[in-house]
Parts: structure tokens; C-alpha cells; sequence
């Protein structure tokens, strides 16, 4: 694989409920989305991020970044509104604030209460 001049794009397939990255052709990366709030107009979905995964001997090389960024942007294009729910992405939007206007916040989580008895 040539790697020196790459070639990267990133698109949905909505078949498999992904986002990937391609890399000179190749799927090098995915970012996994669940859509559990379909509603109807005007209101926008909301689309869970839900995990994202860089083939490993293409990791610590800025792709995940670029597939977040990508797919954000796409989804953003798409009128979605995103819940991230995966780990990289929430750092990646920290840092990004850009993107702030199509982000729904996680809801944190309520402790189970202890069973007495």
C-alpha cells in the first residue's frame, strides 16, 4: 500500500450503521453509530458515536482524528445531531468546539441503589 502521498476519505455506509475510513482504497478505520431517537421534522435525530476503531498498524497516526472529524462533519451536512457516546470522540470534541451546535450531552449515570438484605 502507498502511503506516501494518501488518499483519505472518509463515508457512511448505512448498511452496517458505520462510518469509514478509507486510505488509498483501503478501510483502514470505523466509527460505529446507532440511531435510537428517530423522529419525525422538524426535529432532528439524534445519532449515537458509539466506538471507534483504527486498524492497528495504522494507529497513533492522527487517522482516528481524521474519521471523527469527517464523520462529524457529514453528519452535521445530514442534519443529525450526535451523542457522543465513545471515548475518543468526547476527547476529540473537547477539543473542537466547533462542533458544539450538533453535540446532545450525555446523560450522566444514576448509581444503582444497593439491595439491603
Amino acid at each position: 500500500m502507498n502511503t506516501s502521498s494518501p488518499d483519505l476519505e472518509v463515508s457512511d455506509n448505512s448498511d452496517q450503521n458505520r462510518f469509514e475510513l478509507r486510505l488509498n482504497g483501503d478501510l483502514v478505520g470505523i466509527l460505529g453509530y446507532y440511531d435510537f431517537e428517530r423522529v419525525t421534522a422538524p426535529n432532528p435525530p439524534v445519532v449515537d458515536f458509539m466506538h471507534t476503531v483504527i486498524v492497528e498498524d495504522f494507529g497513533h497516526r492522527g487517522l482516528a482524528a481524521v474519521l471523527v472529524g469527517g464523520s462529524l462533519d457529514l453528519a452535521r451536512r445530514r442534519g443529525w445531531r450526535v451523542r457522543p457516546v465513545c471515548t475518543y470522540v468526547q476527547r476529540y470534541l473537547a477539543s473542537h468546539e466547533n462542533y458544539r451546535d450538533i453535540v446532545v450531552r450525555l446523560e450522566p449515570q444514576r448509581p444503582v441503589p444497593a439491595r439491603k438484605g
